[in-house]
């Protein structure tokens, strides 16, 4: 009976699968007909703690949520809310504190990811399991799991722990979730070499993967945070989320905008009151005014509000956003690191070549759908091209490997009115019924018309299936399917009793294997009809060789056209896989990716971290990478000034989802692991979707940019206005309470029109911008500077002529805030395209939120000068028309000299600010 197990001999062995069984078992004190003892499991359990993934404690609630206000522009906005609370003007206050409390609740809600990524591991490890307890079979709960456990798996089963095979009986598991394998994975009990990666590791088997096929038994090896899928969910809590491009400028742009105004203010409060000598509450007044009227208390509404508009563009576009930044992130991605299976390609196996005695044929269309046609090949290499269609009916040759190639076959092909095509068996042998339909076969007619009389299921020792058919007119034969160099050896002829040129066949099997594609043998011979079953040694070199059936999963047709987007965009496509590096390099040229190079995980591993990054820059394709692969892979990217993307579906990738600028995760066929710890989700799986959501990207980006051009001028207008007024002792031209008004009327109003413009034209044609831009770029800054001056200048002119004329210091006032505000509402127009001209129909038609906007403003303005009550609180006087028309030619003035400055921009071939 077994006893306790050897603590430092289990802690010492981590390669289990370069182990011999016999030298597990001792290891880890098991046996293999009994299992463990009650007490050794009672001990065992004690030790190593239950089969489950150990809870992460987060921050409580209320201490996240108080995080979201430690934020340099929050404080900035908190002391403009209570700066205007102050003041009286309790809505304007109200707006400015309702920002800051939404921002933090918006933060609040989006934290978590970790927990939430957590949660779906745990749903990744199996209920039950079936398990050897002194000398019997026991079904238990897999939490109560134990290294040493015999564990009996049998097809459906999900496997409860990571184990070591003692025993197999043709046994498949589907890993594709973890290790990116498009087939199902055939296991053996033999140890392999120490160094073998995760993908390579064929006698042991994951927890959380599933058993396709056959029958096994195995030890546990690991448990809970020790197995493979334990440990991703350790590298995904352990993952820091990053902030955004948008983000980090944000933060930055606070910081300065803080110490820029905190800085004129001081000074202006001493320039005031030791130099000017001005009364004391009258240059606090004109200080908070400045103040008021520089902070941009409107721009985290509009930030949100553009991300918000572009997130439902995007959730058109079959694009889900999980956290709001994420929708600016991806129009500034320079990379984009895609898994393969189920990403790139259907993860749908699919025959694409088809090797006769007489030719060699192309098979289009892909996926389980039984679409597209037969070709013959104008080649036989690799590039997949043909020419003229075939009629599949008048090729008898194709005709028979096809009909073999469907009834030596237990998947079943279904179609459901909503699910579409599916298969019900092993993908490989799904791929040959498409095949066979495709060639114009039904499957249940012509199983009836030559029914099943007998089978030897395929086994990983023989690597071939055999089935025994007859016609009802007499005749039985045997059909026979497999490995190309096992089917070949039992094969004497072809072509109906030609010699067999077998350098032939196996030129066609290097030529299909070195395109990635995986190759089946197909054959059948004649059977006595005495003869009802079927015997191994029955079967011998007896067989006539119908053609080879080359298969893949191929990638999307319309990745093909999406990466190609990418790439016109400047965006580096690479594709980072668990699948082997001929088949990653032949789906990757498919793709149009740089395949001629492709790095393994075994290769990653020799590299130190200079090594990687410079690898990393320059090969496109990676092939056999774990998660900490794609950690480091990721991690290089970055370290190079890199913005990247991830894109993925399976456990495998969760960690590396959540390590990326930005994750982008399936929302079909992908687990709840890596969609948990994605910042986007795909709801129609397809990598095509990504082009269309960074284009969205760069359009949000653009209309942040845009809603910025607009709103720091003009704030910095107004505050121009009262500065200069201070500096040169001269009246103010407009008031504290004036100041709000405008600002309350145009700051978020006009600049969130812009959160509807359409996209620039050639958005994709740019390159991404760089990560280290700053928010105010050089171009921008003396946009600026321009537009301030422009301001500044024209709301003098008209307050000094009003007061020239003779009229009040009140109706100079009043013009001074008409022409603040229309030189706002000009500028709005100006800046509805970077550097194109304005000069056209579509500036007035193109955006109907910003044509709406003005005319609410004309309207607000005219109650501001002629409403009565507005007069009473605001000090405002009614303009005659000679007013106007000066407020208005200076409106128009501006409009034209920032026109001439995009003009001198488009000569210096600037096409974004």
């Amino acid at each position: 009976m077994s006893r306790t197990p050897k603590s430092f001999l289990f802690e010492a062995l981590p390669s289990w699968h370069a182990l011999a069984v016999a030298d597990v078992l001792t290891a880890l004190d098991a046996d293999e007909h009994l299992g463990l003892s009650a007490h050794a499991v009672s001990q065992r359990l004690q030790q190593h703690g239950e089969n489950r993934l150990p809870e992460k404690q987060g921050r409580p609630g209320w201490l996240r949520f108080l995080a979201q206000f430690h934020n340099a522009l929050i404080y900035v906005l908190l002391a403009a809310g209570l700066t205007t609370l102050a003041l009286g003007s309790f809505i304007d206050a109200g707006v400015i504190l309702s920002v800051v409390l939404i921002n933090a609740i918006i933060g609040h809600v989006q934290e978590g990811k970790a927990e939430q990524a957590l949660a779906a591991v745990h749903g990744m490890l199996a209920g039950k399991a079936t398990v050897l307890r002194d000398g019997e079979r026991h079904l238990i709960d897999a939490a109560e799991l134990v290294p040493g456990d015999i564990v009996l798996l049998e097809p459906g089963d999900k496997i409860p722990a990571d184990l070591r095979l003692t025993r197999v009986k043709n046994l498949r598991i589907v890993e594709s979730a973890l290790t990116g394998e498009s087939v199902p994975v055939e296991k053996s009990s033999a140890a392999v070499a120490p160094e073998a990666g995760l993908g390579d590791r064929s006698c042991l088997c994951f927890s959380g993967t599933l058993v396709s096929a056959g029958q096994g038994q195995g030890v546990v090896i690991a448990t809970g945070a020790s197995t493979e899928i334990g440990r991703i969910g350790t590298l995904v809590g352990d993952i820091q989320g990053l902030l955004t491009p948008l983000m980090r400028r944000l933060d930055q742009f606070a910081r300065q905008i803080t110490g820029f105004i905190l800085g004129v203010a001081l000074l202006t409060m001493g320039y005031g009151h030791f130099v000017a000598r001005m009364d004391a509450l009258e240059l606090f007044l004109a200080v908070v005014g400045l103040a008021v009227a520089a902070i941009p208390e409107g721009m985290p509404a509009v930030v949100t509000i553009v991300l918000a508009i572009g997130t439902r563009a995007m959730a058109r576009q079959k694009a889900i956003v999980r956290r709001l930044p994420a929708v600016e992130t991806l129009g500034s991605v320079t990379v984009i690191c895609t898994d393969k299976t189920g990403t790139l390609t259907r993860n749908e196996m699919t025959a694409v070549r088809l090797v006769l005695p007489q030719a060699e044929l192309s098979v289009t269309g892909t996926g389980y759908e039984p679409e597209g046609g037969i070709h013959l090949a104008r080649q036989a290499d690799q590039t997949g091209r043909s020419d003229r269609p075939l009629d599949p009916l008048q090729l008898p040759a194709l005709q028979e490997l096809a009909r073999a190639a469907l009834l030596c076959n237990d998947a079943q092909l279904r179609h459901e009115a909503e699910l579409g095509w599916s298969i019900l068996g092993d993908p490989t042998e799904g791929a040959l019924l498409v095949l066979a339909r495709k060639a114009g076969l039904e499957q249940q007619a012509t199983q009836a018309e030559f029914p099943r009389v007998d089978a030897l299921p395929f086994e990983s020792e023989r690597q071939f299936m055999v089935t025994l058919h007859h016609d009802h007119q007499g005749r039985h034969f045997a059909l026979l399917k497999g490995a190309p160099e096992k089917v070949l050896a039992l094969c004497c002829s072809q072509d109906g009793g030609a010699p067999l040129e077998a350098d032939r066949w196996h030129a066609a099997v290097g030529r299909a294997a070195s395109a990635g594609e995986r190759v089946l043998a197909v054959a059948q011979c004649d059977w006595s009809p005495e003869c009802s079953s079927l015997n191994w040694q029955d079967i011998g070199r007896r067989f006539d060789l119908l053609g080879l059936v080359g298969m893949i999963d191929p990638p999307r047709e319309e990745a093909i056209a999406a990466v190609a987007e990418c790439q016109r965009a400047g965006i580096r496509v690479k594709m980072i896989t668990g699948d082997h590096a001929v088949t990653a390099a032949a789906i990757g040229a498919q793709l149009g990716l740089a395949a001629d190079r492709t790095l393994t995980g075994e290769a990653i591993e020799r590299l130190d971290d200079a090594s990687l990054q410079q690898q990393a820059a320059q090969i496109d394709v990676f092939a056999r990478a774990s998660p900490e692969h794609k950690l480091r892979l990721i991690a290089a990217l970055q370290a190079r000034g890199q913005l990247v993307a991830m894109t993925g579906d399976g456990v495998n990738d969760a960690p590396a989802l959540k390590s990326a600028d930005i994750g982008v995760a399936m929302g079909g066929k992908g687990t709840d692991v890596a969609r948990e710890a994605s910042d986007l989700v795909l709801t129609d799986d397809n990598f095509a979707t990504i082009a269309r959501a960074v284009r969205e990207g760069r359009v949000v980006y653009d209309n942040i940019k845009k809603s910025l051009m607009h709103m720091l001028p003009t704030n910095g207008g107004e505050a121009g206005v009262i500065l200069l007024a201070i500096f040169a002792g001269l009246p103010l031209p407009v008031t504290a309470g004036q100041i709000l008004w405008v600002n309350t009327v145009t700051s978020v109003t006009l600049a969130l029109s812009l959160a509807f413009e359409p996209a620039e034209r050639g958005v994709m044609q740019q390159t991404p911008r760089p990560t280290t831009e700053s928010i105010i770029t050089r171009a921008l800054g003396y946009r600026i500077l321009f537009v301030i001056l422009l301001m500044v200048c024209a709301t003098f002119a008209v307050f000094n002529w009003e007061l020239n004329r003779g009229n009040s210091l009140e109706l100079a006032r009043t013009a001074a805030v008409n022409m603040i505000v229309t030189c706002e509402l000009f500028y709005l127009f100006n800046v509805r395209h970077f550097t194109e001209h304005a000069f056209k129909r579509e500036t007035l038609t193109g955006n109907p939120v910003a044509l709406g906007v003005a005319g609410i403003l004309v309207g607000l303005q005219l109650l501001f000068t002629y409403a009565p009550p507005m007069q009473q609180l605001f000090r405002s006087v009614p303009l005659d028309a000679s007013s106007w028309a000066v407020i208005l030619g200076f409106g128009l003035l501006l409009f034209v000299l920032v026109e001439a400055e995009k003009a001198v921009l488009r000569q210096a071939r600037v096409h974004r600010i």
